[in-house]
């Protein structure tokens, strides 16, 4: 289903324009012959008249771009079920890991809230031992002002460290207008979506977490966190319920 994007740059060829025309030539003697002066004088006239049309029709600067329908009221993770990720790892704490960040500008309206997910194994009381603990990040930002398609494919494959190149980057068919998949080999992995003026991004993270009552120190490094694989059509699946829900 996800497959590696293929990166095909075509470029056009630009014809250069031929310029033919006598400039050397000098004006036909004659009563009837006009001042060349008045000639250029009436085709930079026109030539302004030709230009005005163009900006009337065609004003200056980009169209603001769809948003399909999206709206931001506010804090979007109290409405974000995680079915599919809940039912693959555990379901999704009350309590938020962070507080959410709301920007609310006739630009651009984004949010950005973290959900805790709290497996089984952190729930009881164990007197000593490692689990997995989870977090799911949820971004939403509505561009209304400027069109967000150009930055968004540039920045596919830069993750919050910064550029990396070992980051793992996947085309992910069939999910608004462009979809990727970005792994780590460090227990994160993010779906990023735009449709039109609309981007969102779903990250999942996993965490070893090492939960004593005496103090003790573990002696080995816990569990390996890192493969997230088994959980990336929950991720597409979860990212779909929630494009569906902003919608109005």
């Amino acid at each position: 289903m996800i497959s590696e994007p293929e990166m095909v740059d075509e470029f056009g060829a630009v014809g250069a324009g031929e310029v033919a025309g006598d400039f050397d030539r000098r004006p036909t003697e004659g009563p009837r012959q006009r001042r060349p002066w008045l000639w250029a004088l009436g085709g930079a006239v026109l030539a302004s008249a030709g230009w005005a049309g163009v900006l009337y029709l065609h004003p200056v600067g980009d169209p603001a771009p769809d948003l399909h329908g999206y709206r931001l009221a506010g804090d979007p993770c109290p409405t974000v079920r995680l079915k599919a990720i809940g039912a693959a790892i555990a379901p999704k704490d009350g309590t938020p890991r962070l507080e959410p960040e709301l920007l609310n500008d006739p630009a651009l309206d984004r949010a950005e809230c973290f959900i805790s997910l709290r497996p089984p194994a952190a729930k009881k009381s164990v007197t000593s031992g490692w689990y997995t603990d989870y977090s799911v990040g949820v971004t939403v930002a509505l561009h209304k002002k400027s069109d967000p398609a150009a930055e968004f494919e540039a920045m596919r494959g830069v993750t919050d460290p910064g550029i990396d190149a070992d980051v793992k980057v996947e085309k992910v068919p069939n999910l608004g207008d462009s979809a990727y998949l970005l792994t780590r080999d460090d227990g994160h992995a993010e779906l990023r979506v735009r449709e039109g003026g609309a981007v969102l991004s779903l990250s999942l993270t996993s965490y070893a977490q090492f939960n004593s009552e005496d103090g003790e120190v573990p002696s080995d490094d816990g569990p390996d966190t890192s493969d997230l694989s088994p959980y990336q059509s929950a991720m597409i699946s979860d990212m779909r319920d929630l494009m569906k829900s902003l919608k109005h």
